[in-house]
């Protein structure tokens, strides 16, 4: 400040006092034409994060768990971003429903991603304790809808159904996706409009967002638009189905878990603000920065440069690593259909040297049950199969030729092709 003629001290005093106490009629100057700091890193730290660190990063402060989950417990509804194939992403999502599970007994609910609104009598069944696992896998469809593990949502689906916590299904089916994906909204049919959610298509930031991913306009403005358009309607959808919950009588008086990819709630423009903009509430924001990357998963990372967003990208970021699942995965290394009549999987081919070729099986046979259960369609092996490690043995009984024969079965990892009709 440079003044130019002598001035009391107590005018120059005055004139401060004025400027920091008036709310209206005023506007503050600054001589820096760009931020000061980092807007999505303000308070930096001053040594490098560790593994098991949680930062609260508009304020650069680090907290432990229970003291995020004390801040977290306050907010009606605490989103968790997740790598969709990172264990330590799972475990993030389970510690934050069971705080707040803890902090508000039978007052919590989970919202997710992974499930399409017409997925939710089967969770509502689930949680009820009407379905084993086998059976929810199957009835909602896991590996045709999400397609990823099981293993990685087994705890958290198991902890949710233990305490009876509502699981909400939040997306939106594939046909709409495929629609919407397709064709400009203006082009859709009469039909598919009326399932729509509100839409805002308007969002500079997410804009920014879908041409980092395609790479500026490197695929094609069509191609940023389709993707453009489907990522609206997850994170509207998702929205919708979040406020409505929360508005209903059954979730009037809950806290709302939400999980989801950390694209739909990074820098709470994705599913945040848009439930806010249909529900004000409290919220706050959850995600994983992996700082530790396992050799077989490096090829999984996406070379992607995003914007510079002028906000935190979460409330609070733990800083994880990325790897795969404990378990080995074993495969029995035969091609099927279902047999004629359904009384089985017909074997049209075998792996040489895979487990089902060491165990003696052969094509043409008929698989009929595996460890006593009945293989009556292909999910019934799929599902089996995925359940074994390593190491495990089972009995396989077949019918060759018109005879019942029981196979024992050892299984040895990395031979063999997926399953998988031929």
């Amino acid at each position: 400040m440079r003044i130019s003629r002598p001035m009391h001290l107590a005018a120059v005093l005055a004139l401060f006092t004025l400027a920091a106490c008036s709310s209206t009629g005023s506007r503050v100057m600054s001589n820096h034409s760009h931020p000061m700091g980092d807007p999505q890193n303000p308070y930096p730290l001053a040594e490098a994060p560790k593994v098991g660190d949680i930062v609260h990063l508009p304020t650069g402060t680090k907290v432990s768990m229970a003291q995020m989950l004390d801040v977290a417990g306050d907010a009606r509804v605490v989103y968790v971003g997740e790598t969709h194939d990172n264990p330590a992403s799972h475990l993030l999502e389970l510690q934050t429903l069971q705080g707040l599970e803890e902090r508000h007994p039978g007052k919590v609910a989970l919202g997710m991603e992974m499930f399409t609104r017409s997925q939710q009598p089967v969770l509502d069944r689930w949680v009820a304790g009407e379905l084993d696992e086998k059976a929810f896998v199957k009835e909602s469809r896991w590996f045709d809808n999400w397609k990823m593990d099981f293993d990685y949502y087994r705890d958290l689906l198991v902890f949710a159904r233990d305490r009876r916590i509502p699981i909400v299904a939040l997306n939106t089916d594939k046909n709409l996706v495929q629609a919407v994906r397709a064709k400009p909204l203006a082009e859709l049919s009469a039909e598919e409009r009326a399932q729509l959610p509100e839409f805002d298509l308007n969002d500079r930031y997410q804009r920014g967002m879908a041409e980092s991913i395609f790479g500026g306009h490197g695929h094609g403005k069509m191609h940023i638009e389709s993707f453009l358009r489907v990522q609206t309607l997850w994170d509207e959808t998702m929205a919708e189905s979040a406020a409505r919950y929360l508005a209903s009588p059954a979730g009037k008086e809950r806290h709302l878990v939400v999980v989801a990819g950390g694209n739909h709630i990074s820098y709470g423009f994705g599913i945040p603000r848009r439930v806010f903009r249909r529900l004000p509430t409290s919220y706050v924001v959850i995600g994983g920065n992996e700082i530790e990357v396992a050799a077989e998963k490096k090829d999984q990372m996406m070379d992607v440069v995003m914007p510079e967003f002028p906000m935190v990208p979460y409330h609070f970021v733990a800083y994880l690593s990325y790897s795969g699942l404990a378990k080995q995965g074993v495969l029995l290394g035969v091609m099927f259909e279902p047999a004629p009549g359904g009384r089985g999987l017909l074997v049209k081919s075998v792996v040489p040297g895979s487990n089902a070729d060491r165990a003696g099986v052969k094509q043409d046979d008929i698989l009929l049950t595996l460890d006593g259960e009945k293989l009556a369609e292909s999910f019934d092996l799929i599902y089996a199969i995925k359940k074994k490690q390593v190491g495990d043995r089972s009995k396989l009984k077949v019918e060759r030729l018109g005879e019942e024969l029981t196979l024992e079965v050892e299984y040895q990892a990395g031979e063999g092709k997926p399953h998988g009709k031929k």
